[in-house]
């Protein structure tokens, strides 16, 4: 199984409707800081990737809405790769509400691995360093 890695975010009042309910919306917004938080884990800023001509665009994406999250919720992001590809990721999240643990929402995002220009990069050739991290974390038995 693969390794989980976890981080933090607050519902904040902007992220609400008129029922003090998460937009929906803001799930994808949230599985991005998971994805952003686990690249800084493993030693891979998001920042430093796109310096160095590694762009991860998101070619799909799927969310089921268990629960709602509400105004001030601590949400606990549980991010993970669930298949590297030889140009492509996909990467696995659950929303858990951080008083209590209740999963709140559950969803993958598929990437390309690509060159600024969207070209196909094998990132186990062009980025050996990037591959082998990402590749200790799916052959963990988690946390």
């Amino acid at each position: 199984m693969a390794k989980k890695f976890y981080s933090e975010t607050r519902v904040i009042y902007a992220d609400t409707d008129a029922m003090g309910v998460a937009y929906h919306g803001n799930y994808i917004k949230w599985f991005e800081i998971g994805r952003t938080e686990y690249l800084r884990q493993i030693g891979f800023p998001y920042a430093g990737l796109e310096r160095d001509g590694i762009w991860l665009p998101v070619t799909e994406l799927s969310c089921k809405y268990k629960r709602p999250a509400f105004y001030d919720d601590l949400l606990c992001i549980v991010t993970r790769v669930e298949n590297l590809g030889g140009a492509s990721i996909v990467m696995g999240y659950e929303i858990l509400r951080g008083t209590n643990g209740e999963s709140i929402a559950a969803g993958k995002t598929w990437h390309g691995i690509t060159d600024h220009n969207l070209k196909p990069v094998r990132l186990k050739r062009a980025f050996p360093d990037l591959y082998a991290a990402v590749v200790r974390t799916l052959n963990d038995d988690g946390i």
